[in-house]
């Protein structure tokens, strides 16, 4: 189990290509010479990011708590196949409860512990939900579990951005020559009328794992109203922290609280897991 409380080791990287059914995946381990096998601390990454947005974030997780970390761009993301298109409205389903299963059984990874921000969020929500016995346990980072008016607001936003070409060139060095596809996927899947009914608060009883839920104040995405309908929901332990001088993207906007909460978070499971092993 990872360690109770962080520290620094020295982290071996490496890249791998999985094998899945339908496509060949880029994915990368880190793991620190003390680290057991189980459990893995999976990152699920944003709905216009890859394994390189998360910048040194899994390094700094790995090194702090001994634990072995794994992500991947998901199908149609970074240096993975290119995704089938159009994307289907129920796309959130798919990535969680039929792409993310694959991933873990070809990556051998028995029992996660998953850390996903925004879409990767959701993701690791849906999944901890539909399958409650193969998660460890869950981090959120702004999460949506329904469609609001400020959701739809901030999708416009980056629509016009994009357009005028600035976040256009920020995404191409990710995403390269499928920079269009991978914004439209996203952009025109939320802004879709047919999008706004989407809700899985429904399915937030059947998570019963520890749970951190990780929100910016200045979210442009969302209203604290996210957070506290997943805390209202799930049936396991939940601790929900509101960052300050933080948007969407806290563990970059605001490093410090966010690893200070993630820390605290991993370390007192960890120290709940030895008790109970004694």
């Amino acid at each position: 189990m990872a360690k109770a409380a962080p520290r620094e080791e020295a982290i071996d990287r490496r890249a791998v290509r999985l094998e899945t059914a339908d496509a060949r995946l880029f994915a990368e381990w880190l793991e620190p010479a003390e680290a057991t096998e189980e459990p893995v601390l999976v990152l699920l990454h944003e709905g216009l990011g890859s394994t390189a947005f998360w910048k040194d974030v899994p390094e700094l997780l790995a090194a702090r708590h001994g634990l072995r970390v794994f992500l991947y761009d998901r199908r149609g993301y970074g240096r993975s196949d290119p995704e089938l298109l159009p994307r289907p409205l129920d796309y959130l389903d798919r990535m969680a409860l039929v792409e993310l299963p694959a991933v873990l059984e070809a990556a051998g990874i028995r029992r996660p512990i998953l850390l996903g921000h925004s879409d990767g969020g959701t993701i690791a929500l849906l999944f901890a939900a539909a399958f409650p016995e193969r998660v460890e346990a869950v981090v959120a980072i702004a999460a949506h579990v329904f469609v609001e008016e400020v959701t739809v607001a901030g999708i416009r936003a980056a629509v016009a951005a994009f357009e005028a070409g600035e976040l256009r060139r920020r995404l191409e060095r990710f995403h390269g020559a499928r920079t269009e596809a991978v914004f439209r996927a996203w952009s025109e899947t939320w802004l879709n009328p047919r999008f706004r009914a989407w809700n899985v608060t429904d399915r937030l009883p059947r998570i019963r794992c520890p749970l951190l839920v990780l929100q910016g104040q200045a979210d442009e995405y969302a209203t604290t109203a996210q957070v506290e309908a997943i805390a209202r929901g799930v049936r396991g332990p939940v601790r929900t922290v509101l960052l300050p001088g933080a948007a969407h993207v806290p563990h970059h906007q605001a490093r410090a609280a966010t690893l200070e909460a993630i820390d605290s978070f991993l370390a007192e499971l960890a120290t709940s897991s030895g008790e109970e092993q004694r």
